[in-house]
C-alpha cells in the first residue's frame, strides 16, 4: 500500500472510540414540548474531542437565537421558565435555517477532519433535543449531519456512574461546578452536559486502562 493510500484509509482515534460517528452535544431551548407545532427559540452545540491518551474534552462551541418560524406556537409556561422573550430586538435572532446553517457548518468540518460519517446528538434526555432539530431541518429543507434518531444519553449515564437523573444534581455529583442563576439558556447547559459526558466516559475508560 503506498503512503498515499495507507494515509486515506488511517481513521482517527475518534472515528475508532465511536464507530465513526462523531459525538456532538447539544441543548435547544423552546416555546413547547412539540416539535412539530412549537418555536424553536435556542440551539447551542460543543463538539468533543479526543487527545492522545484517549481522553475526551470539549473542542468548538456555536450557540444561536432563533426566529419562531411562522405560525409557530408559542406556550407562555415555557417562556416563562426560560427566561426568553422571543421578540427582543437584542436577541439578533436568525431565521431557522440560517440559524441552523450557523451550528452545522463547524460540525461538518468536524467531520471532515475526523473523517466521522455522521455526528450524535449527545443531550440530556436528548430525544426532546433531536426532536426539535429533526424537525426545524425538515421545515428548512437542509440536510443534517447528525444521526436521525440515535443519541448519546447523559441521563442514563448519570443514572449510572451518580445515581442522579437530573442535569443539575448529575454535574454536582460529578464534583463539577454548577450555577442555577445559568441555567436553561441553550450554551450554558449544553457546556454542563459536554463536562458531564467528557467525565463519565472519561472516568470509565481510566477504570478500563487500570
Amino acid at each position: 500500500m503506498s503512503p498515499s493510500n495507507h494515509t486515506k484509509t488511517k481513521k482517527s482515534a475518534i472515528h475508532q472510540r465511536f464507530r465513526g460517528f462523531l459525538p456532538v452535544v447539544v441543548d435547544v431551548e423552546t416555546g413547547g414540548f412539540n416539535a412539530e407545532t412549537d418555536a424553536l427559540l435556542e440551539v447551542a452545540a460543543i463538539t468533543i474531542g479526543m487527545d492522545k491518551d484517549g481522553m475526551l474534552y470539549q473542542r468548538e462551541s456555536v450557540s444561536v437565537h432563533v426566529e419562531p418560524f411562522p405560525g409557530a406556537n408559542l406556550e407562555q409556561k415555557s417562556l416563562d421558565f426560560t427566561g426568553i422573550d422571543p421578540h427582543h430586538p437584542f436577541r439578533f435572532a436568525k431565521r431557522e435555517d440560517e440559524a441552523l446553517d450557523k451550528i452545522f457548518t463547524p460540525i461538518r468540518a468536524e467531520l471532515k477532519q475526523t473523517g466521522c460519517s455522521r455526528a450524535i446528538l449527545v443531550g440530556h434526555n436528548p430525544f426532546f433535543d433531536l426532536g426539535f432539530l429533526n424537525a426545524a431541518v425538515k421545515r428548512a429543507k437542509l440536510k443534517s449531519p447528525f444521526h436521525a434518531f440515535s443519541s448519546f444519553d447523559t441521563a442514563t449515564l448519570g443514572a449510572l456512574a451518580y445515581g442522579q437523573t437530573v442535569l443539575a444534581r448529575s454535574v454536582q455529583a460529578a464534583g463539577l461546578e454548577w450555577d442555577e442563576k445559568e441555567a436553561h439558556s441553550a450554551l450554558y447547559d449544553t457546556e454542563r452536559t459536554a463536562a458531564l459526558f467528557c467525565k463519565i466516559m472519561n472516568t470509565w475508560n481510566r477504570l478500563q486502562q487500570s
